[in-house]
């Protein structure tokens, strides 16, 4: 009897949640922490490419008089820069692959996307859907960033460079480029390269013939080769 009057007194005791008290998880109530998660804004960026100004103030004049367009908006521009770099070595060791990838993400500011084979190929131990290489699309912003420190900075650093071939375009206002060594831009430590693989470079331009982008590289400072 004892015990059962001591129970009693402790029930009397609880103390009770007064009305209109948040419920706790178990009760349906909302879960610990500080509430939801709101997705914030992004941040608009009024970052601005340096030759995107040039492109607006130098280069759109100047091939409106050297073409005599109609229309300003005839004059051609740059649309994407597409970079590709094959490793044929991937097909032995996958981490080669990522290795590529990861230097090439360095190099365009942005990730890069593993390509893989479409077919396979007994002659070269391939098969099907195996990552072989690795790709990037620049567009916008990070195309022009590309642009200024390819010319400006990888190009000179190229040993025993002469000039780029003024006849790689492809009939349809495209350039490709391949560079032998990656290594030749600033992002990438020599340091800590253990393979070095080339990289293919196409720019692709809204020009209707080769001679229309031609002059538009050329306004970007391309060093062609005379």
């Amino acid at each position: 009897m004892a015990d059962t009057q001591q129970n009693e007194g402790k029930k009397a005791q609880k103390p009770q949640k007064p009305q209109g008290a948040p419920k706790s998880a178990k009760e349906g109530g909302a879960p610990k922490g500080d509430g939801p998660k709101v997705k914030k804004p992004r941040e608009r960026s009024d970052y601005v490419a340096r030759l995107k100004t040039h492109f607006e103030q130098v280069v759109r004049d100047q091939l409106s008089k050297q073409f005599s367009y109609n229309n300003r908006m005839q004059v051609p521009k740059i649309t994407k820069v597409v970079l590709n770099m094959g490793i044929g070595e991937g097909v032995a060791d996958r981490k080669k692959v990522d290795n590529a990838a990861n230097d090439l993400s360095m190099i365009a500011g942005q990730k890069a996307v593993i390509t893989k084979s479409r077919k396979s190929i007994a002659t070269y131990k391939l098969r099907d859907g195996q990552a072989i290489g690795c790709k990037v699309t620049l567009r916008k912003a990070r195309m022009y960033d590309f642009i200024d420190r390819l010319v400006n900075i990888a190009l000179p650093r190229v040993r025993d460079f002469r000039g780029l071939n003024p006849k790689s375009f492809d009939g349809r206002g495209n350039y490709s480029l391949g560079l032998k060594e990656y290594t030749v831009f600033p992002e990438i430590d020599f340091d800590k390269v253990t393979d070095n693989w080339g990289l293919d470079i196409t720019v692709c331009t809204s020009a209707r013939n080769d001679e229309e982008a031609r002059a538009l590289l050329t306004a970007f400072n391309f060093p062609f080769r005379q």
